[in-house]
């Protein structure tokens, strides 16, 4: 059964706790973690930057292991295991790790989604309104050491729309805070409705409705079958001439190739992009267009978003074992627990 807890979904487990002996981090993440979870007398080791042929080695004796985005938990990591119990991640995306190995042989795998959110929902801010002032390009002119006044021409935000495709916690944040700058904020969810969604100054509607009164769209969703080329040849036809697309939550959501094609047309303004269809990026065309911001996936790094991750991925796995219930696992409904 469920219990609602701030952090998302509590679920009980048997009465039986787990036995949760060592646990290896196989990213960077912020020392607390470590430091949570030898105080709650777990082992921990910590080494990163490795091949798969090493993980599926340090995997072997291990009861958990913490990751970020770097590390990829393939089914060969997952069948590697012998005693493998959980895999955290400490953000919010597990694409890098394949739920349905993890699911098949009972691993709970666990996020952390509340961690990121104003560090998500602050770099959309900004990339809105670097968009909004060619701020980037000012910048990079002014060290070629060129005084080009007249050609970065702004736009104010001031009465502007801002679609928002994706309405949950970095959705929210991204509203209110753009809110303040004078911008008009309507926005899709399949989950949440339009009185929630009113509730922070959000008019819902279809995305039929929404494309064509943009003049930003930013998106927050994840990237699943139905998200995957949301932002596509056919979508940017149902838009203004010089929207501008900002994508900080997965890449693959809007389609590279169409969006360069919006912006050798007009149909797109300019795009600010933090995350690629493939990482590290090699599509040169776009990162170097004169209307892009490309960014190395930043979204989520901070010091503070970090750290925030790293405490409560530790303090949900201490939770577990611990038999306060299960805070986070994505998979949990699949599990026989």
């Amino acid at each position: 059964c469920r219990l609602g807890t701030t952090r998302g979904t509590r679920y009980k487990t048997s009465n039986m706790s787990p036995s949760i002996k060592k646990i290896l981090i196989s990213d960077n993440v912020a020392p607390e973690c470590k430091e949570i979870l030898e105080k709650a007398g777990i082992v921990v080791e910590m080494k990163t930057d490795m091949t798969k042929e090493e993980l599926c080695q340090k995997i072997k004796g291990c009861d958990g292991l913490i990751v970020r985005s770097a590390t990829k938990v393939t089914a060969d990591v997952i069948e590697a295991s012998d005693c493998l119990k959980i895999v955290g991640r400490a953000g919010t995306g597990v694409d890098n790790v394949d739920i349905p190995a993890a699911t098949k042989k009972n691993v709970v795998v666990m996020n952390t989604p509340g961690g990121n959110t104003l560090s998500a929902a602050e770099h959309t801010c900004f990339l809105i309104g670097s968009l909004a002032r060619q701020i980037p390009q000012a910048h990079q002119s002014m060290r070629e050491g060129r005084w080009d006044r007249k050609k970065f021409m702004g736009n104010e935000l001031y009465g502007k729309t801002l679609g928002i495709i994706g309405l949950g916690r970095i959705g929210k944040e991204v509203a209110l805070r753009m809110q303040a700058f004078g911008m008009t904020t309507i926005g899709f969810d399949p989950i949440i409705d339009a009185k929630t969604a009113s509730e922070f100054n959000v008019e819902w509607m279809e995305l039929e409705q929404l494309w064509p009164k943009c003049d930003y769209i930013t998106v927050h969703v994840p990237l699943i079958p139905q998200t995957q080329n949301m932002l596509c040849d056919e979508t940017f036809a149902k838009c203004k001439e010089g929207l501008r697309v900002v994508n900080v939550a997965r890449g693959g959501i809007y389609e590279e190739a169409a969006i360069l094609r919006a912006l050798e047309s007009g149909k797109c303004g300019g795009a600010a992009l933090d995350v690629w269809e493939k990482e590290p990026t090699t599509n040169t065309a776009l990162v170097q267009h004169p209307n892009v911001i490309a960014i190395p996936h930043l979204g989520a790094n901070t010091r503070e978003g970090q750290r925030r991750c790293a405490i409560e991925i530790a303090e949900q796995i201490v939770d577990w074992v611990n038999g306060k219930g299960l805070v986070g696992a994505v998979n949990a409904r699949d599990l026989k627990l």
